[in-house]
């Protein structure tokens, strides 16, 4: 049984610490957070947990196995090389670390130390996404040729990162898994409508060596809340809906093709028929993603095997992440990855 340390239980820290303690592949030891009465709270709902105020309580613990940090991304980097260092398997909240190099020193420090080394993109265990993935997979949409997202909402301005950290990391994990290639380049725009504060509006586009192009459309300050991601594909085209309550997916069979053209008049006219057809609607698995998280990094450490969000995918979205902050420094001049 594989004993967890949980270091944080704001936001984020009760959905890992109910995870976990349900999970019987592993028991929750400890759990840190600076706030006492954060620390009530979970004595009140799990007595048998014991309760810290010291991160490195649970770092320095040698009957812990593995570290979970849930903490501010301006900590990850620092706790995450201590429980590393200290012999621990270490599951850190996204974003990864707040730059490349940091990310890039602790996938080094976990090859070292042999020990498993995991980002919570939760969305990569989505069970809608994993569906996405698996009609990808087998034909289904046919060749794909776009990838345009929507995630906005009157929203918490974080601190330590920009509105791209926050939220449009999750849609570059999303592509990262679901669609094989690499972009070679991408562009990215934004504004900060507060003083000395981070982006919370961004726009990103990113590029492939072929037809297919991503965009991602990020806000802190929308009226409405809107979690949609448009997929199109030769044969089918994808919309999913992470507010809808049970149609999550829509496929629709639709497209379009170039006319041959006939007759000489036509020959500099480009003619494009469309096909309409039905829309499907499969049915996703009731899971929390969050338990497929846990479920993975659990079995990572018990078998020896690199989970699916491990270290190395965790630094192509750091790397993306961090051009993405040059190119809007640089009022969207493309960067190359």
């Amino acid at each position: 049984m594989v004993k967890i340390g949980i270091i944080g239980y704001g936001y984020w820290g009760p959905n890992l610490v109910r995870n976990f303690f349900s999970n019987n592949k592993c028991k929750v030891l400890k759990v840190a957070d600076k706030n006492p009465k954060r620390l009530e709270t979970l004595k009140k709902f799990y007595p048998s947990i014991e309760a810290v105020s010291d991160a490195y309580d649970v770092i320095n613990d040698n009957k812990i196995d593995a570290v979970v940090i849930a903490t501010p991304v301006s900590t990850h980097y620092e706790l995450a090389k201590a429980s590393l260092l200290s012999n621990k398997h270490v599951l850190v909240e996204k974003p990864f670390t707040l730059n490349l190099e940091q990310a890039e020193e602790l996938v080094c420090l976990s090859e070292k130390t042999k020990k498993i080394l995991m980002v919570d993109h939760v969305f990569v265990y989505n069970p809608a996404v994993i569906r996405i993935k698996e009609f990808i997979k087998n034909g289904e949409i046919g060749e794909l040729k776009y990838y345009d997202a929507t995630r906005i909402n009157l929203g918490l301005f974080q601190q330590d990162v920009n509105v791209l950290w926050d939220l449009a990391v999750h849609d570059i994990s999303i592509l990262l898994y679901i669609y094989e290639k690499k972009p070679y380049s991408l562009s990215a725009t934004g504004v900060s409508h507060l003083k000395n504060s981070s982006e919370n509006i961004a726009y990103i586009t990113l590029f492939y060596d072929n037809e297919f192009i991503a965009h991602i459309n990020v806000s802190w300050v929308s009226p409405v809340k809107i979690r949609k991601i448009i997929i199109g594909g030769s044969s089918k085209m994808i919309i999913y809906d992470d507010i809808e309550p049970t149609e999550k997916i829509k496929i629709y069979d639709v497209g379009y093709y170039i006319k041959d053209v006939i007759k000489e008049e036509e020959r500099y006219k480009i003619l494009i028929d469309y096909r309409l057809g039905d829309i499907y609607i499969p049915k996703i698995k009731q899971v929390e993603a969050l338990s497929n998280v846990v479920e993975d990094f659990l079995d990572s450490i018990i078998n020896n095997k690199l989970p699916i969000s491990n270290g190395y995918f965790g630094l192509e979205v750091m790397r993306i992440l961090e051009s993405a902050n040059i190119s809007i420094k640089e009022k969207g001049k493309e960067v190359k990855l």
